[in-house]
């Protein structure tokens, strides 16, 4: 098990949650609490750099939908950046490659910013 570390910071668009580790059913709690002390503003994108996931199992799903809902909620939108192939594969085994839009890296979730809010 690797316990996972959270790196949040501050872009033009809005906040960049880095994650690193073990995103799962011990951590995957961690990860919840932070995004619930986020403040995101409408029109703002939420960006999640998975890149340095190791494992992610339906704990860590569960919290990336929560936290997209936390997101919508608050009028802003959200992206995973990096997602590694094991944990790509699992979000389209269950279809949420088409709820997440999903990038190559945090520079490109950035420069495509978010969605117009009109």
């Amino acid at each position: 098990m690797n316990a996972l570390t959270i790196t949040i910071r501050d872009a033009e668009t809005g906040p960049v949650l880095g994650l690193a580790g073990d995103l799962d059913y011990d951590q995957a709690p961690r990860l919840r609490q932070a995004l619930e002390a986020l403040t995101l503003r409408p029109g703002q994108r939420l960006v999640m750099d998975l890149s340095r996931i190791r494992f992610c199992d339906s704990s860590g799903i569960t919290v990336l939908i929560v936290a997209r809902n936390l997101a919508v909620a608050a009028g802003a939108d959200m992206a995973l950046a990096g997602v590694p192939d094991n944990t790509l594969r699992i979000l389209r085994i269950v279809g949420l490659d088409q709820v997440f839009p999903l990038h190559p890296d945090v520079a490109t979730a950035l420069a495509d910013g978010p969605a117009d809010p009109s």
